[in-house]
């Protein structure tokens, strides 16, 4: 299963509306396509944290990284991948 995979899963938990994250595109704005309020972004970063066992790095997790499960997904795995 991909970053991109999981991120889904987790959004479609977070989102809790009867979509599945199969119905997730990887193009689709978090907040314009999915109504992503601010209680749930919160919620949804935190999820991410788990699902990935990993601390996001907030101060440099532009509004742009959550434009869309792809750009998210990559910021995730920046995070995820170790440095070599």
């Amino acid at each position: 299963m991909t970053i991109e995979d999981r991120v889904k899963l987790v959004l479609a938990k977070v989102l809790d509306n009867g979509t599945t994250a199969e119905e997730i595109g990887s193009g689709a704005d978090l907040v314009e396509e999915y109504g992503l309020d601010s209680l749930q972004t919160i919620t949804f970063l935190l999820a991410i944290e788990d699902e990935f066992d990993l601390e996001l790095d907030y101060p440099n997790l532009q509004l742009d990284d959550l434009r869309s499960v792809r750009q998210f997904s990559t910021f995730v795995e920046r995070l995820a991948t170790p440095v070599q």
